[in-house]
């Protein structure tokens, strides 16, 4: 089977990547091992953070296709903007379950073929392109060619299996999270009480012994239902989630705490006194993995200097945002309302013509990767990605200026 595009990874990133190069004449297969679209935006999140720059006065930095994304949620009723979340800046909650159709109708309607419940296992290599992918599927394992490939899976698994540089989960990776929902809460009362004092009370809960708090501080926000909150409050800590031992055990802990955390919230905070667990993540947030080493890496140092690129496909404006292994968060902010480029090279791996990556495997260090990779921020690199395996069967030779071109005609923002 031989098609244009192949994406592997079906998330924000790998699904934006899939429409562009759909839309810009290529023919295109996207894969994905869970079975439905979307990634950590359907699987665990329901905010996208990064379409705006934090502080008093918001910029929007990305639109284009993401900007699609969120017309149709909020057509629908389904999505709605939070100013100044937890020191993100603004971020636009929407309902899971109707992204999943979203993303659904987006990619059908642009022609992409879908394959989900497919892993990649394997890749065949000639002369420094990546010509085929081995699949793994109910049916059996599949060969697929392509002339071009986006590795959106997270991990950079293809890259890997390719035998492309890339940076290992250090000995301080990001933590991994697992979300829940509530409903039957008093939404007024729980959000009246504000997050300096809801720490106070977890700080409390925890020195008590009472309850096994492993992070004090965390998130809990409205959503589109009526009486229905998203918390974003565990941590799991030093796991390398590219091992399936680890992660096992990861998902296991994940949900673990989130039930300690719901009966914190049922027991001690106001409005949650009737409160019931309606769902925990189907697959726990990985922050961060893998990372290629690209024709450029982003430096947390580019990053708070607001550097621009010759090459540069999105922009960013997100704090560093580090997640570590304590029971806080690190914040690193840019100066009120700058932004940075992600360069196109930072998305193009050493040692590989024909395959880009899009989303959170992009080519950054440990730092400049908590600020990057935001959901708005992926959905740019994609529709970079996507547009440019379309114009070019070996993308690294790809014009800037061409590229840069053609995305600011379909709406995306490059910045100058």
């Amino acid at each position: 089977m031989g098609i244009d595009v192949l994406v592997v990874g079906a998330g924000s990133a790998g699904s934006t990547a899939a429409i562009a190069a759909a839309r810009t004449g290529a023919t295109t297969m996207l894969v994905d091992r869970l079975g439905f679209l979307g990634g950590t935006s359907t699987a665990v999140l329901d905010t996208f953070y990064a379409f705006y720059t934090p502080g008093a006065q918001p910029r929007k930095v990305v639109s284009g296709i993401p900007d699609e994304v969120v017309g149709r949620l909020t057509e629908r009723g389904m999505a709605f903007e939070r100013p100044n979340t937890y020191g993100a800046g603004t971020g636009i909650t929407y309902d899971p379950e109707s992204l999943k159709r979203v993303w659904d109708e987006l990619l059908t309607e642009a022609g992409v073929s879908l394959l989900l419940h497919a892993f990649v296992i394997g890749t065949h290599v000639e002369n420094g392109r990546v010509t085929a992918l081995d699949v793994a599927t109910k049916g059996g394992v599949r060969r697929i060619e392509a002339r071009c490939v986006i590795d959106a899976s997270g991990d950079a698994d293809v890259c890997a299996l390719a035998g492309a540089p890339y940076e290992a989960p250090g000995g301080n990776v990001q933590s991994l999270s697992t979300v829940f929902r509530m409903a039957n809460v008093d939404v007024g009362r729980a959000q009246s009480v504000p997050k300096e004092e809801l720490w106070r009370l977890m700080r409390e809960a925890r020195d008590s012994g009472r309850y096994a708090l492993t992070r004090i501080e965390g998130s809990v926000h409205r959503t589109p239902q009526e009486g229905v909150m998203m918390a974003l409050m565990t941590r799991v800590r030093n796991v390398d989630a590219t091992d399936p031992e680890q992660l096992t055990a990861a998902e296991l802990e994940g949900r673990r705490q989130a039930h300690e955390y719901f009966r914190f919230l049922r027991e001690t905070v106001p409005g949650y006194e009737r409160a019931v667990l309606v769902s925990t993540s189907p697959a726990i947030g990985v922050r961060e993995s893998r990372r290629i080493v690209g024709e450029h890496v982003l430096t947390a140092g580019e990053i708070l200097a607001a550097t621009t690129f010759d090459d540069q496909v999105a922009r960013c404006g997100a704090p560093i945002e580090e997640h570590h292994a304590g029971d806080d968060t690190r914040w690193v902010y840019l100066e009120e309302g700058q932004t940075y480029g992600i360069p196109f090279r930072a998305l193009q791996p050493q040692g590989i013509d024909n395959v880009l990556v899009a989303g959170r495997c992009f080519s950054a260090t440990h730092d400049a990767h908590a600020s990057a990779r935001s959901m708005g921020t992926c959905m740019a690199m994609g529709q970079a990605a996507g547009t440019a395996a379309a114009l070019s069967e070996t993308p690294k030779r790809l014009d800037p200026d061409t590229l840069r071109a053609r995305l600011a005609k379909d709406g995306a923002d490059v910045g100058d």
